[in-house]
């Protein structure tokens, strides 16, 4: 199979009061195409996802308060640690796809299908051109 022979769909999911982790689990099998007869591992065979709602992603638990996520930018005391509840603050996109690359292999594949993954903090989107496929969660 080449590459110019698959043709990828486009997917919505409203993400709101959905959990973070099962929400995850969704959108990166889209997006490697797992369901998919076609799937192949040195091909991008996965489908465009379009998330909304990320602001309104549930957690269960305490974390909110107790999950951290970390930044290093190289440089002497450069660790910077958020909370969850500071970074769906400041970019609630981050939350999701952070969640989402942890599913996705660190290759160059990976960034490949990142790059097809399309998150909103509200109901608001640009790819109605798409015509979007509804799934749930």
């Amino acid at each position: 199979m080449k590459k110019t022979q698959i043709i990828p769909k486009w997917y919505l999911i409203d993400v709101k009061d959905k959990v973070l982790g099962r929400a995850a689990t969704k959108i990166a099998r889209l997006l490697l195409g797992k369901d998919k007869p076609t799937l192949s591992d040195n091909l991008p065979v996965g489908d465009f996802v379009i998330v909304t709602n990320s602001k309104a992603v549930g957690v269960s638990g305490r974390k909110e308060e107790d999950k951290n996520y970390y930044n290093y930018s190289g440089y002497p005391s450069g660790l910077r640690v958020r909370t969850l509840r500071v970074v769906r603050k400041t970019k609630p996109e981050e939350v999701i796809r952070h969640a989402v690359w942890g599913m996705m292999p660190k290759t160059k594949l990976g960034k490949e299908l990142m790059a097809r993954l399309h998150i909103y903090p509200g109901i608001e989107h640009s790819h109605e051109a798409q015509k979007p496929e509804k799934v749930a969660v």
